[in-house]
């Protein structure tokens, strides 16, 4: 049966708050049965006697509440502590117990959160510890029974658990795939933006550096779930399988990742080449400015030594040394005007010659 895709944000916070563990079981006669309790003790007893099981419980924190679930699910306090040492990505093989630590990424808007995400795994059981920041498994636990049921009947007890345990490694990494697509949503509503000339570029250029470093953070949450998935696949760990088919299942889970990883990188060229085609269109705007300044100090100059000619002109006149008479208006006004003329043409001329005037082919 296929499930519609739920995201994170769809799910209902009052829903995995009150119910803070489940467990999902399957017992060698084929009967499921699922529980939900906020004790993680109250799931203990349905996993004795069960084929498989999975219990997936929130925690206020997993240093402290995580260890303490471990530990009363029956698995040592040093595998927890050597995965929690570990940021964002651990593996860890005891032999009849192991674990891994991935992140579990949270967008919003363009803040990416990466949350420690523990999974843990013996013989029969396979528990899930994360956050209440996390609400990744619970189309899993509403399909939980189907998906046990599904699990091949005669195939060995650990190519049952490394087949549950993909399909929630699996879930994970679809939870995760999907923020990419918030982040894409975001970076076409700054492409908006950026395509109104209008806009601020101090407004601008946070919001630029913002995305580039969500998809460094997000980028960074894939590799570290690649590092997890490279562990499990090349670990070979005691309680898994040997099967190579089944094997390849976690070579398609990290290829899945990859194939994520080249689409944050293509998203991040496109994002790189967007930013230059910006630059360019403020270069190109501040060199139209520059010419228009240019041109606009061409004809002050023009203009200027047009003016400054007869000025001085008619100072040295108008010294006291110099006697006019009513006749001599004529050619001083002449004089004036001649100047005038002859100072702006010579100041055009010699302003074309520097080429400080568009030509007629521009």
């Amino acid at each position: 049966m296929a499930a519609a895709k739920v995201s994170d944000s769809q799910v209902p916070h009052n829903h995995l708050v009150e119910e803070q563990g489940f467990c999902a079981v399957i017992y060698k006669n084929g009967e499921t049965v699922r529980k939900e309790s906020k004790t993680v003790t109250d799931l203990c007893p349905l996993v004795k006697e069960a084929s498989i099981a999975w219990i997936d419980y929130i925690v206020p924190d997993l240093e402290k509440g995580g260890l303490a679930a471990a530990s009363a699910l029956g698995f040592s306090e040093l595998l927890v502590k050597n995965l929690l040492i570990n940021e964002w990505s651990g593996y860890e093989d005891f032999g009849n117990e192991m674990g891994i630590l991935i992140p579990a990424m949270r967008v919003d808007g363009f803040e990416v959160q990466l949350i420690p995400l523990l999974v843990l795994a013996q013989k029969n059981l396979v528990v899930t510890l994360h956050t209440s920041e996390t609400k990744r498994f619970f189309r899993v636990r509403k399909y939980a029974e189907t998906l046990l049921r599904k699990l091949p009947k005669e195939t060995a007890q650990n190519d049952k658990l490394t087949l549950f345990l993909c399909r929630l490694i699996g879930e994970s990494n679809s939870r995760n795939f999907d923020h990419l697509r918030e982040i894409e949503e975001q970076g076409d509503k700054m492409s908006a933006e950026l395509s109104d000339p209008k806009t601020p570029r101090e407004v601008l250029g946070p919001k630029i550096y913002q995305m580039k470093h969500a998809l460094i953070q997000y980028l960074g949450g894939l590799w570290s779930t690649v590092d997890a998935l490279n562990s499990i696949r090349y670990g070979d760990a005691e309680i898994l399988t040997d099967d190579p088919r089944l094997l390849d299942r976690i070579s398609g889970l990290i290829g899945d990742v990859n194939a994520q990883i080249g689409l944050a990188e293509h998203l991040s060229e496109v994002l790189a080449s967007g930013l230059e085609v910006l630059q360019s269109i403020y270069n190109n705007q501040l060199q139209i400015l520059n010419n228009r300044l240019t041109l606009l100090v061409a004809y002050l100059t023009i203009l200027g030594t047009a003016l400054l000619v007869p000025n001085t002109i008619a100072t040295v006149a108008g010294n006291s040394m110099f006697r006019f008479s009513e006749g001599d208006e004529g050619w001083y006004l002449a004089l004036i005007v001649v100047s005038t003329v002859v100072a702006t043409m010579i100041s055009w001329l010699a302003v074309k010659k520097l080429g400080l005037l568009p030509s007629k082919q521009d």
